[in-house]
């Protein structure tokens, strides 16, 4: 994140994932934050851990949590309509 103004302000840095089609999910869900305190011009590299239960849904056939095999999306930035940060994992 970088803050590119003149003032010293906050950002929150902000992770979605896009589960595999076949899962039946909304297109994107929140699955990390963090906020930073950044000074005037200030840059710091983020870095946030998804837990795998944040990837997965309830199964209620076996009433427990699942990852859906498949590809999916893992997008970043300062909020849900701007993400420019993506890459793309596929879970087996």
């Amino acid at each position: 994140m970088k803050n590119t103004g003149n003032r010293a302000g906050a950002e929150i840095a902000q992770v979605y994932a896009a589960l595999p089609a076949s899962a039946g999910e909304p297109p994107k869900r929140l699955v990390g934050f963090t906020k930073l305190w950044l000074n005037a011009g200030e840059s710091k590299l983020v870095s946030l851990t998804i837990p795998q239960k944040y990837l997965s849904i309830f199964d209620e056939a076996s009433d427990s949590w699942k990852l859906v095999p498949g590809l999916y999306t893992i997008m970043a930035g300062g909020s849900s309509a701007k993400l420019p940060l993506n890459m793309k994992i596929d879970l087996q």
